[in-house]
């Protein structure tokens, strides 16, 4: 019988403490399989925040490095100062990139750090039981905002929105675990993310769009829908700055 799954290098074997239809093992998986397909992984640095991803480093076979809530920009643009010639990302999600790291991600962008940024939108604080995120849509009830969220919570923050006002900014671009045509969409993206980085083009984000079946209160097939159906209005998919496009 052909073999068509294969284990990539860059993932452990090992199981998984994610919660059944969380998005994070899908764009980990991605992510080293894209980290293979460049032959990188004996030069990749990885960092990791507290939150869902505080445990990362369990499941990739590279080099990874712990930061303080919020800071995995700074870690990464010192480790990439330090060793340029190393491929270096931050894996953040939105509680730890969009609420108390707003301040860290605006200003390595702004600055241009050579470096790729990988974050994880699921709307919502998953580690910790489920309160509003800065990126929970507008009516959506967590257990902070049980009738829903609205404009005295603020409104959710849209990062690559955010960043491609900024000129140190590079490659910026969202896009979605909902579908298996989305997925590899994301694949490429991410490899978008890296390569930008490896031809010393500056900052890059890719904003993925992922399901917390969980604390969205859903059933995970539900909780795609809700990515598709809902957080899209919000967040649109797509590119909003590339380097390749804005200097040709």
């Amino acid at each position: 019988m052909e073999k068509i799954f294969t284990r990539p290098e860059s993932l452990l074997d090992v199981p998984t403490h994610y919660c059944a239809g969380c998005g994070h093992g899908v764009v980990q998986r991605l992510i080293a399989e894209v980290i293979d397909s460049l032959g990188a992984r004996e030069k990749t640095i990885g960092i990791a925040p507290v939150g869902c991803a505080v445990l990362a480093y369990n499941y990739f076979d590279f080099d990874m490095s712990e930061a303080p809530h919020g800071r995995p920009p700074a870690v990464a643009t010192g480790i990439k100062r330090v060793h340029p010639e190393n491929l270096v990302f931050a894996y953040q999600g939105d509680g730890d990139l969009a609420a108390i790291g707003i301040a860290e991600i605006i200003h390595t962008a702004n600055r241009g750090e050579n470096i790729t940024v990988i974050f994880v939108n699921n709307a919502v604080y998953g580690m910790t039981n489920g309160q509003m995120a800065p990126t929970s849509i507008m009516n959506q009830k967590t257990i902070t905002t049980p009738q829903g969220r609205t404009s005295s919570e603020g409104y959710p923050l849209k990062v690559c929105e955010l960043l491609s006002v900024l000129d140190g900014s590079s490659f910026l671009a969202r896009v979605s675990t909902s579908t298996p045509e989305n997925i590899r969409l994301t694949k490429k993206t991410i490899l978008k993310g890296f390569t930008t980085q490896i031809e010393k083009k500056g900052f890059a984000l890719v904003e993925v769009l992922s399901a917390c079946p969980v604390y969205l209160r859903m059933e995970p097939e539900e909780s795609l829908k809700f990515i598709d159906n809902e957080m899209t209005k919000t967040f649109p998919l797509g590119v909003f700055k590339d380097w390749e496009t804005n200097n040709s």
